[in-house]
C-alpha cells in the first residue's frame, strides 16, 4: 500500500510471461502459465483495508468542507488531472491570458517539487499557490483547503486546481471541486481511457490537447473519444491546442456556462 494515498495491491492481477521453477536436481526452467493470479496479502489485509478507509473517510470530510467553502463564494472549481507532460500548465496559461481581467482566476498548483508551474501562472496574471507534495503522488482535500485559504477567495470566480501529473491516485481523492477535467494529449496513447478508467469515469470533461500535432502522429482521435465514451457515456469532450488556440472558443464557452455568465474576453492571440 502506498503510504501517502492508501492505494493497495489487493486487486493486482499478473498475467502472461513465463514462470520459472527450480527442481530438486537443481535444474531451472520456465513454462507459460495459462491462467492469471490475483495478488493479495491475507495476513495484513484487514489492517490495509482499515488504513485505506480511514484515509478516504478523512478526505471525504475535508472535501465536503472545501465544497461548502467554494459554494459560499459561488466559485467554479475545476480539478485538472492528467499524465505528466499533457500540457495542463500551458493550457491554463493560455486560458488565463484569454480571460484577462474579466474573470477573477486563481490557481492551486500541485507538484512534487519546485514552483516552476506556479511561477508561470503568476506571470500570466493570475494568483497562484504552490503545493509541493514531496513523495506524495496527488493532492488531497486537506492540502487544497489550506492552499485555498491563502487566496483572496472573495475576488475569485474561477479556481483551477492543477493536480500532480498522475492518472491513477488523483481519481480517488475528492478535493471539493465542482468538476474533474482530464487532459489527454495526442502524444499519449489513444487507449488511455481503457487503461485508467477510474479517472475518465469520474471526470466531467475531457480536453484532448495538442491537436496541432495530429498531422505528425499516428493517433486515432475518433477511437480515443469512442473509448472514453465507452468508459463514461456522459463525458463531454473538446479538442484543443494550447499552442495555437484551436478549439478555445468551445472551451471558453464551456467555462462561461459553468460560471453561469458571459465572459468578456481579453485581446485574443492569433
Amino acid at each position: 500500500m502506498c503510504s501517502h494515498c492508501g492505494c493497495g495491491t489487493d486487486e493486482v492481477r499478473i498475467e502472461g510471461g513465463e514462470l520459472w521453477h527450480r527442481h530438486a536436481d537443481g535444474a531451472v526452467h520456465a513454462h507459460e502459465h495459462g491462467h492469471s493470479h490475483a495478488h493479495s496479502h491475507q495476513a495484513d489485509g484487514a489492517r490495509r483495508l482499515q488504513v485505506e478507509q480511514d484515509i478516504l473517510a478523512k478526505n471525504h470530510r475535508l472535501a465536503a468542507e472545501n465544497r461548502a467553502l467554494f459554494a459560499s463564494r459561488a466559485l467554479f472549481a475545476l480539478n485538472f488531472v492528467s499524465s505528466p507532460g499533457s500540457g495542463k500548465t500551458t493550457l491554463l496559461v493560455r486560458t488565463i491570458e484569454a480571460l484577462g481581467r474579466g474573470v477573477g482566476v486563481a490557481v492551486i498548483e500541485g507538484d512534487q517539487q519546485t514552483s516552476l508551474d506556479a511561477d508561470r501562472i503568476r506571470a500570466s496574471g493570475a494568483r497562484a499557490v504552490q503545493v509541493n507534495t514531496g513523495a506524495g503522488c496527488h493532492l488531497d482535500a486537506q492540502m487544497v483547503g489550506l492552499a485555498a485559504r491563502r487566496l483572496a477567495l472573495d475576488e475569485v470566480d474561477l479556481l483551477f486546481i492543477e493536480n500532480v501529473g498522475n492518472l491513477v491516485c488523483p481519481a480517488a481523492f475528492d478535493l471539493g471541486e465542482t468538476h474533474k477535467v482530464v487532459v489527454l494529449s495526442v502524444t499519449e496513447g489513444e487507449d488511455k481511457p481503457l487503461k485508467y478508467p477510474d479517472m475518465f469515469r469520474r471526470a466531467r470533461l475531457l480536453l484532448v490537447n495538442k491537436i496541432d500535432l495530429l498531422p505528425h502522429l499516428e493517433f486515432d482521435i475518433e477511437r480515443c473519444e469512442a473509448l472514453a465514451h465507452r468508459v463514461n457515456p456522459a463525458l463531454e469532450i473538446l479538442r484543443v491546442s494550447a499552442r495555437t488556440g484551436e478549439g478555445f472558443a468551445a472551451w471558453l464557452a464551456w467555462l462561461a456556462a459553468g460560471l453561469a455568465r458571459p465572459i468578456v474576453l481579453a485581446q485574443a492571440r492569433s
